[in-house]
């Protein structure tokens, strides 16, 4: 057993969520007069805080960013949150790990009622101990605040999890709050993010991230 808690990132690790997470984006973006014909544009939008990504990609104040954000929840709350998918092998990875003694955590910068829906919609919500995700106020929305809040909730140490994540922001928030970290290749990370980010370790698929997580089959 590589750790006993195994912490992991939902959008692009769990879930494939680009059609959900993409038509909330140019729905908002819409709002300020902002036409994006290829979704494929926004992708950058899955994994980071939203309200950071509207400020970084389209120079948004802080206030501005506030609205995109909440406009964003408009499209995303009744219909962009189903338009979603879970990534094949990982209903049966979480399935295994739960079974061989690990305590799944999701660590998400999805508010965490979001979280709950996506993980009782496709039946992921009994395998997790711990469903931590951001705020809806926005107290909470860094990963490292999400990994923070998870480690409180459950009462260990750093040193007995790993994050495993898509985006260069999983492995810096596992730095920045002592965890190990496993880079999951088949998500969403622009090129040489995640190389630039120094993981522990790189699965590039669901099926090495088994054999690093149980060993060989």
């Amino acid at each position: 057993m590589y750790r006993k808690y195994l912490f992991f990132d939902l959008d692009g690790t769990l879930t494939d969520p680009m059609q959900g997470i993409t038509r909330s984006v140019r729905y908002a973006l819409r709002y300020f007069g902002i036409e994006v014909a290829d979704l494929r544009e926004l992708t950058p939008f899955i994994g980071p805080p939203l309200a950071d990504s509207f400020k970084e990609r389209y120079g948004m104040t802080d206030a501005e960013a506030e609205t995109a954000v909440a406009k964003y929840r408009e499209y995303y709350a009744p219909k962009g949150i189903f338009e979603n998918e879970v990534y094949p092998g990982i209903p049966s990875l979480l399935a295994d790990t739960a079974a061989a003694g690990c305590v799944n955590v999701m660590a998400t910068s999805k508010p965490t009622p979001f979280a709950r829906q996506i993980a009782a919609h496709f039946g992921l919500e009994p395998y997790f101990r711990l469903i931590s995700g951001s705020t809806l106020d926005g107290r909470r929305t860094t990963k490292a605040d999400v990994i923070r809040h998870a480690l409180g909730e459950l009462e260990i140490a750093p040193r007995e999890a790993v994050m495993i994540g898509d985006r260069r922001y999983d492995v810096e928030g596992a730095a920045e709050t002592g965890l190990d970290s496993i880079a999951a290749g088949w998500g969403y990370a622009q090129p040489g993010e995640l190389e630039a980010a120094h993981p522990g370790r790189f699965a590039p698929d669901v099926a090495a991230l088994r054999r690093l997580l149980l060993g060989p089959a």
